[in-house]
């Protein structure tokens, strides 16, 4: 499936909440989806936007394990490897690791 990111166009993700959740490398998710936007400076420190051919909105982003919320004891983003993916609906996460194994 074709897919958009916030690297393309401007992606409406308001009113997404948690749906999923996925296991992937920052390396991965960087190569697939391109460079993160910064995270909002307290509990997430990177996150992708990305819409869907379908219209499906999606988000994925780590949250309260980075240095932003954990300090000196938090993860270097380059590190997390546990990520949560927002949306509408669940139907994104597949569409989500779907765009990974591709």
């Amino acid at each position: 499936m074709n897919y958009e990111t916030h690297n393309d166009i401007t992606v409406n993700t308001g009113g997404t909440s948690l749906v999923g959740e996925i296991t992937a490398s920052y390396a991965k998710l960087t190569e697939t989806f391109g460079e993160p936007m910064e995270g909002d400076g307290y509990k997430t420190d990177a996150e992708w936007e990305i819409k869907f051919e379908d219209g499906s909105i999606a988000t994925i982003y780590n949250w309260k394990d980075g240095k932003n919320y954990c300090g000196h004891s938090g993860l270097k983003t380059v590190n997390i490897r546990d990520w949560h993916i927002g949306g509408f609906s669940s139907g994104v996460v597949n569409y989500i690791k779907q765009a990974l194994r591709q």
